[in-house]
């Protein structure tokens, strides 16, 4: 561990936030930000930020480690930051600083890139793969979404499952119906997070009760876009959100690409090649496509904000295709598992130079928690004989999300004006993480450890927007 000398500054705010409180303390409670008057001026601790890209650069030259550094906080932006005796001389009117000490990690919030909120109450349903799976578990569910109560109430839990876990920022779907965005936004708003999701576009091959029409998903879209994206006082952004080809008609897809022609500072999220029998029904419904990737270019929605979840059976041609068109991966290591789907060639899209960031993918998916992601990321790796390193996974968790998000001007890292979305973990969060602490010597060993033995246990603190959670009855 990181050994530096206790500071003299009094603390002069107690955080009332979870601490070492069992996550269902946490969770069922309502996750409400606290006053503006009562925001730090600034906090200690060791810090861990990327500035570089690991799978590039020499990983030493990619992240900056300060043992004892400190943040200076205003107006939910990082104003100053580095070794924390440095930065008090140039702050000599600092008040209140919160030291965390050092058996903590102050790092950037993680940053999911794929994730359905309207499947948290399926996470762990029994078997199938992935087209079953959406008939029998998925479907059924995302119709309980017509009813804004009940989106709101699963937005409510979603959020706050991601936050409990240091998830500050998230690309997520909604559902077939624009009050399932609505709801979501509306929770997302009244917790200052910065978030992007969008209104899935579905009009076949699916029960009825979910199918919108080209015509109605373009007006209804439209609105949404309209309604919320980039809504002035609020961090959130609209995604264009094809479900996945076979559920959206050319008719609807061509909208899609015109919708996206219309607002080029939206995003596009969608699916792409996550299983083989979903690859080969994308054959048989767009004979002349040359392969999945091509369904959506050739209705322009492979563009430099689009992020594909999954790409576990693509082509070389298509990976080619990706990296020149600036789109994103979401890689989904625990959903990708659990349905059977497949092992992600990581090696191949980073020499390629695609931009790859983590995912959740609620609910297939199994856990909220960047650190139990990180984990079975390497272990996907490790099932094809390569490498995966713990600076690289907080890499892909943080920045490397932010710039798959084309968000890393705002967040992902320490840099000078960023918004300060950041997490406090605690390397004593439990017995076995302290004794496994004390026997590592390095912060490679440290980060590996978190990443195979860490859950939300392990955050201590959320912050957002310089603030931090705390939970309210």
């Amino acid at each position: 561990m990181c050994e530096y000398a206790q500071p003299a500054t009094q603390i002069r705010y107690t955080l009332h936030c979870r601490h070492h409180n069992p996550a269902s303390d946490f969770i069922t409670n309502t996750l409400m930000l606290m006053p503006d008057s009562y925001s730090l001026t600034a906090v200690r601790g060791p810090l861990l930020h990327f500035t570089d890209n690991p799978f590039v650069v020499d990983e030493q030259n990619a992240c900056e480690h300060v043992p004892d550094g400190m943040l200076v906080l205003n107006k939910g932006r990082i104003i100053d930051t580095g070794p924390a005796d440095d930065v008090r001389k140039r702050h000599p009117q600092l008040t209140a600083v919160e030291d965390f000490g050092r058996n903590s990690l102050i790092m950037p919030g993680f940053v999911d890139v794929h994730s359905h909120y309207s499947q948290t109450h399926i996470i762990g349903a029994y078997g199938e793969q992935l087209l079953d799976w959406l008939n029998r578990y998925t479907f059924p569910e995302e119709m309980k979404f017509a009813d804004h109560q009940y989106a709101s109430a699963v937005a409510d839990t979603f959020l706050n499952q991601l936050l409990s876990n240091g998830t500050t920022t998230a690309m997520v779907f909604a559902t077939s119906h624009p009050v399932s965005v609505d709801a979501f936004f509306e929770q997302a708003q009244q917790r200052n997070l910065r978030m992007i999701a969008g209104k899935v576009l579905m009009d076949r091959n699916a029960p009825s009760a979910l199918c919108d029409t080209p015509e109605s998903a373009y007006h209804d879209t439209k609105r949404l876009i309209n309604t919320w994206h980039r809504k002035p006082g609020t961090r959130l952004e609209y995604a264009i959100t094809p479900r996945f080809a076979p559920t959206s008609s050319d008719a609807q897809l061509e909208m899609a690409g015109r919708l996206k022609r219309e607002h080029p500072d939206v995003a596009v999220q969608s699916h792409l090649s996550e299983n083989r029998k979903e690859v080969q029904w994308v054959a048989e419904l767009f004979p002349d496509c040359e392969g999945y990737l091509d369904v959506y270019d050739q209705h322009r929605l492979v563009t430099d904000r689009s992020v594909f979840a999954h790409c576990i059976h693509t082509t070389d041609a298509e990976v080619e295709r990706l990296a020149a068109a600036r789109s994103a991966i979401a890689f989904c290591p625990t959903a990708n598992l659990f349905l059977g789907s497949g092992l992600f060639d990581l090696r191949r899209a980073t020499d390629a130079g695609i931009s790859i960031g983590l995912g959740t993918d609620i609910g297939a998916g199994t856990s909220f928690s960047m650190l139990q992601t990180m984990g079975e990321a390497y272990k996907v790796a490790q099932l094809q004989q390569q490498s995966l390193s713990a600076i690289q996974a907080f890499y892909l968790a943080t920045l490397g999300g932010a710039r798959a998000l084309k968000l890393d001007d705002r967040i992902g890292s320490f840099t000078i004006g960023k918004e300060a979305d950041f997490i406090v973990l605690n390397l004593q969060a439990t017995p076995l993480l302290d004794s496994r602490m004390q026997q590592t010597t390095t912060l490679e060993e440290r980060l590996f450890v978190l990443m195979t033995l860490g859950d939300d246990r392990t955050v201590q603190h959320t912050f957002v927007h310089g603030t931090p959670i705390r939970a309210v009855s």
